[in-house]
């Protein structure tokens, strides 16, 4: 159940405790979820409706600043936090591997390093961003390689580590990393030890497939999990995906990261869109309130 001094739920629908023992921890990504209401109600909502974890796109520096002390407040764990990932309505999709903006993510860098120490959250994810053809791509790869490491450095100080992910180029266009296997080579070249791969089944489902095959092989470098269902990018449950087979073997693997909800709720009310998960965990004897 959870508690603060300010706020009671009666029912706790953000973990589960796996046969195994593993404990899952359901991050509700505020960045969607509650996304048109401010950012002070969108920890409330969170919080009344069961859930112990957020994780958040960059909300900019001004709602940014709000986050230690609403996650205090709510008793909200912040799972992970993105750097900025430039204008998302422009096609923006991370600035990583732009060169002409590489003195811009590297003057954002400690901001939100600072951020996430002071709300005590673990990761933060760094999108390399789309191909511009003003560069070759050796180029642009180069480029964010050396600003992952650099960021990685920056981070390995307050303890946290630098997320990779790979993205669907239907949703989000030319983007430089599509798959599993493209992410861990760009880790493996990074050669930072706090670089890991965050891996979201939405966008894995959609370019590659063959889910619980390519997380098994690549399970050692994953630091984070985020779910939605194909298609359309709605809650589990909306679509093809069997999440409740799925969650199983996440649990049973003894994952100890989130696993964020990072998906368009298909209802009017974005707690109606929590009913999966409570039905879904109950199902299989892995929910206990």
């Amino acid at each position: 159940m959870f508690h603060s001094p300010h706020v009671t739920v009666a029912n706790e629908v953000g973990c589960c405790r796996g046969s195994g023992g593993t404990l899952l921890l359901f991050a509700a990504n505020l960045s969607l979820l509650w996304a048109a209401l401010p950012m002070e109600d969108r920890f409330e909502r969170c919080a009344r409706a069961g859930l112990r974890a957020a994780e958040l796109w960059w909300p900019g520096s001004a709602d940014a600043q709000k986050l230690p002390a609403l996650a205090g407040r709510w008793d909200i764990q912040i799972a992970l936090l993105n750097f900025d990932a430039g204008d998302m309505t422009a096609g923006d999709r991370g600035l990583a591997g732009d060169p002409s903006r590489r003195d811009e993510l590297r003057s954002h860098i400690p901001e939100a390093l600072r951020i996430a120490k002071a709300c005590g959250c673990p990761r933060l994810n760094l999108l390399l961003g789309v191909r511009r053809e003003q560069y070759s791509l050796p180029e642009q790869m180069e480029c964010a390689r050396d600003n992952v490491a650099w960021a990685a450095r920056q981070a390995a100080g307050s303890g946290c580590e630098v997320m990779i992910e790979a993205t669907n180029p239907m949703d989000h266009g030319p983007v430089l990393l599509t798959t599993t296997a493209a992410s861990a080579a760009f880790i493996e070249k990074v050669g930072q030890p706090n670089v890991r791969l965050q891996y979201d089944v939405y966008h894995m489902q959609r370019t590659e497939g063959d889910l619980v095959t390519t997380m098994d092989a690549y399970w050692p470098l994953i630091g984070h999990i985020q779910i939605a269902d194909v298609p359309g990018r709605h809650e589990p449950g909306t679509g093809e995906i069997n999440y409740p087979f799925l969650l199983r073997h996440i649990a049973s693997k003894g994952y100890h990261g989130a696993i964020g909800l990072e998906y368009r709720p298909s209802t009017q009310r974005p707690e109606d869109s929590l009913a999966w998960l409570k039905a879904a965990l109950s199902d299989l004897q892995m929910y206990h309130p």
